[in-house]
């Protein structure tokens, strides 16, 4: 808005550098007194600000609307005023009304405002009841002639969502042998005015917890505690806590106290294996327990049945492992069963026992083929498979490593025909194309 043109040309007397006071000579030799005031241009429009404005804030925002907050929850909101004024003004005081308002961390007044500077607080909504609310800050200043800056506040409290279980941690992780550690289920939120039961359940039966836990009114989190039995193997324990449609899950590992010696398998089946042959098989023994544990022996019992490399005693620290093998020599045809004993300073099950079998077998298919020569993947592995003459459905025999190229089938039966064939397998796993078909007729 362009501003009224003014033509004034005045004769000034007693004109002192920075005197703001002019004193004009009117034509009757009075002296008009008059106050300098700036005026201050913005694009095509002009206002005029002056220390005696009413307006001496501009309040962002203009209304603290705090919409919709669940009754017991908090909203918060900064406010800022800046003075528009031209001289420093001091804030005397900020009051609020409305129940459910308040201002958080309000400065101690007097407290001095800059020309352009600005002055922050933060407002807080925390409904109690559900329903609209309604308030407003009124603040005052030490300029003459200013109002009071008014910021409207409304808010509306509505219904709180149930407290959801949300969080499970335990102190201790891990458990070794028997003992206990102390659980503390979390909530989304606070308790309500009945509190909140927390459902409590275990997946492994040497894990016991209470069927529930109470988080009081008012409180977010409740502890409680899980007992552990003692194990014979390392297991892990899944513990669960649910309440108002939330879950929350934590894992315990259970490892065995003292020491424990564990076998990779209870029993060794070497299948069919032509007299005068050999088939070998490995077991590992591992330390599992939380100190050293001595293997003391390795004894065999049953016909055809040999340990290939041991050294007892033993001693193997926790997690350590060693390797006895077995081997299965048929000097006769038929089926062979045996026993392997291994003794050692386990607490728990200080003697292990696998049971080991095995047949003797007259007559046997001896296979052999050529490694490819014009490939030029890397082969990592060989597959053999067998079909009844006559069927189209093979099943693998054995899988062997690449440096193989020999195989002994000696699970056949007499007066059948049998139908072979080898694959490669590269590194990633990819098998190749069937290679051509062996017949062989078994007598």
């Amino acid at each position: 808005m362009k501003p009224a043109a003014l033509v004034f040309n005045p004769t000034w007397a007693n004109r002192a550098a920075g005197n703001n006071r002019r004193n004009l000579l009117v034509g009757n030799g009075l002296l008009l007194l008059l106050s300098a005031a700036v005026v201050l241009l913005a694009g095509c429009g002009s206002s005029l600000v002056t220390s005696s404005n009413s307006v001496v804030f501009v309040v962002t925002p203009a209304t603290a609307a705090f919409g919709s907050v669940a009754v017991g929850q908090t909203s918060s909101m900064t406010v800022t005023l800046v003075n528009k004024t031209l001289s420093a003004v001091d804030i005397s005081s900020a009051s609020i009304t409305g129940s459910s308002f308040a201002i958080i961390n309000q400065s101690s007044f007097p407290v001095k405002v800059a020309s352009g500077g600005t002055y922050a607080f933060t407002v807080q909504f925390a409904p109690t009841a559900v329903g609209a609310a309604t308030g407003q800050i009124s603040v005052t200043t030490t300029a003459a002639n200013a109002s009071a800056t008014v910021v409207g506040l409304s808010g509306t409290g509505t219904t709180a969502a149930a407290a959801a279980a949300s969080t499970l941690n335990c102190a201790n992780s891990a458990i070794a042998g028997s003992g206990t550690t102390t659980c503390t289920v979390g909530l989304s939120s606070a308790a309500g005015s009945s509190g909140v039961t927390v459902s409590l359940a275990s997946d492994n039966s040497a894990v016991i917890v209470p069927a529930s836990v109470t988080v009081t009114v008012g409180a977010t989190t409740a502890s409680f505690t899980a007992t552990a039995t003692a194990v014979t193997t390392t297991q892990t324990a899944t513990l669960t806590a649910t309440a108002n449609g939330g879950s929350a899950t934590t894992s315990l590992t259970l490892s065995v106290s003292g020491p424990q010696l564990s076998v990779n398998s209870s029993s060794i089946a070497f299948g069919d294996v032509l007299v005068g042959d050999t088939a070998t098989q490995s077991l590992t023994l591992t330390s599992s327990g939380t100190a050293s544990v001595t293997v003391n022996s390795a004894t065999l019992t049953g016909t055809g049945f040999l340990i290939s490399s041991s050294s007892f005693p033993a001693t193997l620290s926790p997690g350590q492992t060693a390797t006895v093998t077995v081997q299965f020599a048929p000097t006769v045809a038929g089926t062979a069963s045996g026993t392997l004993a291994i003794a050692s300073t386990s607490t728990i099950y200080p003697t292990t026992t696998v049971a080991l079998s095995g047949t003797g077998a007259s007559t046997a298919v001896a296979l052999t083929w050529n490694a490819p020569t014009t490939t030029t993947d890397t082969i990592a592995s060989y597959r053999m498979y067998r079909a009844v003459s006559g069927s189209s459905t093979y099943t693998m025999l054995a899988s062997m490593p690449a440096s193989t190229t020999a195989y002994t089938d000696a699970s056949i039966a007499a007066a059948t025909t049998y139908a072979y064939y080898v694959t490669a397998v590269d590194s990633s796993g990819a098998e190749s194309v069937p290679s051509n078909t062996a017949t062989v007729a078994v007598p």
